[in-house]
């Protein structure tokens, strides 16, 4: 599925920047990386203001050897109509390993060391709270991209600036390097990187240093609302129940929970309407609906 995706993504246009109603300076604070592949459909609107049913912009943040785009063409235009302001970043992305330099068709992030991911992050929700007014943003983030935020808000100051983490198959206390191999046959041309430039799939080992950093302090901070969604055919964030967050105002949700014969994995999660259900009924859960099997 990911490789289709991002076959299709080779036609896309080049990354728009911030039109020019933006204020200079707002777009001189783009991470470097910002712009790397194309926006997918209804993220990055430098101009979206989020009204009242929605005060809080949606960040979105995708995984390892992914981009923004590939990861989020169903998510965030889903989001966009129903009146959230989305907004979507490229991170972790090492030069000169590009379209040309890996045999991939697009430029893909989530390869740097976490913590200098969690510290583009916090940027881009910065610049996103400066562009919108808004004081708080809420983040859904797939495999690394769930993982990454807590990072964020545990030891970077991120917990005052936001509402809700969801994370979809979050890496949330790490895996087998194994497990990280088996994205190889979604991503081809990635099978060198994971040992040589890939220092985010070393991180998301079973026992890193970076693990037992995480580990140092409790898995949740006050005021921030967790939610994190998983399939029991996760093949990547191995054993899937280690994706689960402890702690106070945490709901770990299971696709299967809500659709029996879902055979969704972790690459596909992404693009589940089970899963993508359990996602708007945690950023607005005042107004949840029975999730949807499909």
């Amino acid at each position: 599925m990911a490789g289709a995706l991002l076959a299709g993504a080779a036609a896309a246009p080049a990354s728009a920047s911030p039109p020019p109603s933006v204020a200079p300076a707002v777009a001189a604070e783009l991470p470097p990386d910002g712009d790397t592949v194309a926006s997918p459909p209804g993220a990055n609107d430098w101009n979206c203001r989020p009204g009242a049913a929605h005060p809080r912009p949606v960040v979105l943040v995708h995984g390892t050897f992914a981009n923004r785009y590939e990861n989020w063409l169903t998510l965030s235009p889903l989001l966009k109509g129903l009146g959230y302001c989305v907004f979507a970043l490229d991170y972790g992305t090492v030069p000169g390993v590009t379209s040309s330099g890996s045999g991939l068709l697009l430029p893909i992030g989530g390869l740097g060391p976490v913590p200098e991911s969690a510290a583009q992050l916090a940027r881009f929700v910065d610049l996103v709270r400066n562009a919108t007014g808004a004081a708080e943003v809420d983040i859904v983030g797939h495999s690394q991209g769930g993982m990454l935020p807590n990072y964020y808000l545990k030891f970077l100051g991120g917990a005052s600036k936001v509402g809700r983490l969801v994370g979809l198959a979050p890496s949330n206390h790490g895996t087998t390097l194994d497990g990280i191999t088996n994205l190889v046959p979604y991503f081809p041309g990635v099978a060198d990187l994971i040992y040589t430039v890939c220092q985010a799939c070393r991180d998301q080992a079973v026992g890193s240093g970076f693990n037992k950093v995480m580990a140092s302090r409790p898995d949740t901070v006050p005021g921030v609302s967790y939610t994190v969604v998983s399939t029991v055919f996760d093949e990547v964030v191995t054993p899937w129940r280690t994706q689960f967050l402890s702690g106070p105002d945490v709901d770990n949700e299971v696709v299967q929970q809500h659709c029996p014969v879902s055979l969704v994995e972790h690459v596909g999660i992404a693009f589940s309407p089970t899963a993508l259900h359990l996602v708007t009924n945690a950023l607005d859960p005042a107004h949840a609906t029975p999730v949807l099997c499909g």
